[in-house]
């Protein structure tokens, strides 16, 4: 394939085509087995309020005027979780979406403005579950393309061995040498200072004004995730409480919430909660992190007053997030994600 044509180029096409139909093979599967589970397909509206209320979540905005000439501000969504869990409320039980979402400020081999994700909520069912189900969606994307394992880059990783289970601090533990439990408090509460220390000790950079947070990212992208996924699946599990703003706390364990990431080859492919459903708790962990994103970028988005609502109404529930062209990605072994889009952004 020459980088320097368009994807549109006949010769070009015919390199990327047998990806793109590997793709619409894994989308099939996936669509029957979550048919044979006794899932709805649901398809959530792109247009919405707010696109998440997350500190490093960057939506697209745009102008809706209405038949009075008004202009009001609304969003391309950055997932259909919002509107996913309005249909909870609403009486659905086990939903899935195939869903057009868009992040701004995301470019790269791995990252595109305009993705695919699918979305997928079991009511009354443990989040472990969800875990289950990732392993047998990768498992699928193997069988559809004919590969024995996943492959990115010099990584590679059997989806059919059993996966790894592993908390972040013991993640952090064994490949950064970082006591992170060390600086959450009981109450989830975090201290920055203690982490910092850490930081220095193991001789990781890091900024005077830098966040708890941002040290947690800073060690988690250069010492963790390559380290994750590596000849196995490797679920990380009993995020820090602090960065799980949708997820339920885990009983007995303030300092740590029911949310696990899946990762494969160093790749991230996944995101799962126990969702929070206490519509005050939220409206307070979405405030903060809107007072962060104020502090970081400058500016703040809306809270959907209707989600919250419907939180008070939306049963127990387990979600989680796939990037679906990622996994293609792996599948395939394809270097970049423009090459399983059918379209990539121009």
């Amino acid at each position: 394939m020459n980088p320097s044509s368009p994807w549109w180029t006949p010769a070009v096409h015919a390199d990327r085509r047998p990806l793109l139909l590997t793709r619409n093979r894994i989308l099939a599967a996936i669509r029957g087995w979550l048919a044979g589970e006794g899932f709805t397909e649901v398809d959530p509206a792109a247009l919405a309020i707010s696109p998440g209320n997350e500190a490093h979540l960057h939506g697209f905005r745009t102008e809706a005027i209405g038949n009075d000439g008004v202009p009001r501000s609304m969003y391309l969504h950055t997932s259909p979780e919002f509107a996913m869990k309005k249909l909870l409320a609403a009486g659905e039980t086990r939903i899935h979406a195939f869903s057009h979402v868009w992040r701004n400020r995301e470019r790269g081999p791995l990252h595109s403005p305009e993705f695919t994700m699918l979305e997928w909520y079991r009511v009354d069912e443990p989040y472990t579950q969800l875990m289950v189900d990732t392993v047998t969606f990768l498992q699928l994307a193997a069988h559809e393309s004919g590969a024995s394992h996943l492959r990115f880059r010099d990584r590679t990783c059997d989806p059919f061995q059993e996966p790894e289970r592993v908390t972040v601090a013991d993640a952090f533990e064994a490949h950064a040498g970082v006591d992170l439990l060390g600086s959450i408090n009981p109450d989830g509460s975090t201290d920055a200072e203690r982490l910092g220390v850490e930081l220095d000790r193991i001789g990781v950079r890091r900024a005077s004004d830098d966040t708890w947070s941002d040290m947690l990212s800073r060690v988690l992208s250069e010492k963790v995730e390559p380290k994750l996924g590596i000849g196995r699946i490797t679920i990380l599990d009993h995020y820090p409480a602090a960065e799980a703003a949708l997820a339920r706390r885990v009983p007995g364990d303030g300092r740590v919430a029911e949310r696990f990431e899946v990762y494969a080859c160093g790749v991230e492919l996944a995101n799962g909660f126990g969702e929070l459903t206490d519509p005050e708790e939220q409206r307070r962990r979405f405030e903060a992190e809107m007072d962060e994103k104020a502090r970081v970028y400058g500016e703040r988005y809306p809270l959907d007053e209707d989600f919250l609502a419907a939180l008070a109404l939306m049963p127990p529930a387990s979600g989680i997030a796939m990037g679906f062209d990622r996994v293609v990605m792996l599948a395939t072994g394809a270097p970049r994600i423009d090459d399983v889009m059918w379209v990539p952004v121009g």
